[in-house]
């Protein structure tokens, strides 16, 4: 579609049971916003391999394939399995901010990084002052920055120019709940038209 940007969507939603159903509603909001969305790598090209690790690699590569044909990324950054962004959506941000992309991301949680860690991973503590740091029972420094998650995302986001949503959303359907995903299609959306 000429004159639309790319927009690569990144997420975990793969993972979800009705991982096409959220694409499609992301896909359909991005197109309202003026965007032209990437599919999952899985709808878009012929993926191959003999072996589950060759598939693997074959998903990767349509994955970088898209994100080069793609002006920017909008990333979902929600916690995945622990207390941060899934890795491979981190990658997917890294990859876009090195090549000079606009980068924008959002998350389903308003608890920053340090919140997360503190109380969810390390249960409160106890935590001991080390000179200028404070640790963990593990001995690991407990970095507070005041980010939403680890300091890279945030940096390759607000470096690039993007901005990095962060809303609070509770119960069921917070996986596949798209409030904060509208905001980051917002923010893109007045990013671009500030370009013109």
């Amino acid at each position: 579609m000429s004159g639309r940007k790319r927009v690569y969507l990144a997420g975990p939603e793969v993972f979800l049971r009705n991982a096409s159903e959220v694409m499609a509603r992301k896909g359909q909001m991005a197109l309202d916003f003026g965007f032209e969305p990437s599919t999952l790598a899985e709808d878009g090209v012929k993926l191959s391999g003999n072996t589950p690790h060759e598939f693997g690699m074959s998903i990767g590569v349509a994955n970088e394939t898209m994100m080069d044909a793609s002006d920017f990324i909008i990333a979902n950054l929600t916690p995945f399995r622990g207390i941060s962004a899934d890795v491979g959506t981190a990658f997917e941000v890294g990859y876009m901010r090195a090549q000079g992309k606009p980068c924008f991301g959002y998350t389903n949680t308003d608890r920053d990084y340090y919140t997360r860690l503190t109380v969810d991973y390390y249960s409160g503590g106890p935590f001991e002052e080390d000179g200028d740091v404070i640790r963990a029972r593990d001995g690991l420094m407990i970095e507070n920055h005041t980010m939403i998650d680890n300091l890279m995302l945030d940096t390759a986001i607000i470096l690039s120019g993007g901005s990095f949503v962060a809303k609070e959303v509770s119960g069921q359907g917070v996986d596949d709940e798209l409030s904060a995903y509208h905001d980051a299609l917002v923010a893109a959306r007045a990013f671009f038209d500030a370009q013109k």
